[in-house]
């Protein structure tokens, strides 16, 4: 049914895959499907928020990450799952949904956040975005 899961991951906020990685590689192990951890970054080559960061900052930034990722999934993802490395910038939101749609996701497994707002806690801002505008399945794991 599945062929290629989405699992948006925030490396610093625990809550954004301690519930939700668990889902996506029963469903992975379940259908054989890759899996696909994406994060995204701010987009710091935006000339208003460019200008506050040193020189090469973003390229450090996402050399960083796609350390922090890959250490992620060799911790956490078991070696018999098929699993793709995706760093993005922009809006975490616009980013999901774009890189779905680029690499054809049938499913896109994230968590919810709760916050201070009532809609926030009924599913949380980026999450609710996703299911809005997302052409793909999307499950949503509290």
């Amino acid at each position: 049914m599945y062929q290629k899961i989405l699992l948006p991951v925030d490396l610093n906020e625990a809550a954004s895959w301690q519930k939700a990685l668990p889902t996506a590689i029963t469903l992975c192990k379940t259908f054989g499907a890759s899996l696909h951890v994406v994060t995204v970054l701010p987009d710091f080559k935006m000339p208003m928020v460019g200008a506050y960061f040193p020189k090469n900052f973003s390229e450090k930034a996402h050399e960083a990450i796609k350390e922090a990722q890959h250490k992620f999934i060799q911790d956490n993802v078991p070696e018999d799952i098929k699993t793709q490395s995706i760093i993005v910038d922009g809006s975490p939101w616009e980013a999901i949904i774009k890189v779905g749609k680029k690499i054809d996701i049938d499913l896109i497994v994230m968590a919810s956040h709760n916050k201070k707002k009532f809609v926030d806690y009924v599913l949380g801002p980026n999450a609710e975005h996703v299911v809005h505008h997302a052409k793909a399945s999307v499950m949503i794991v509290r």
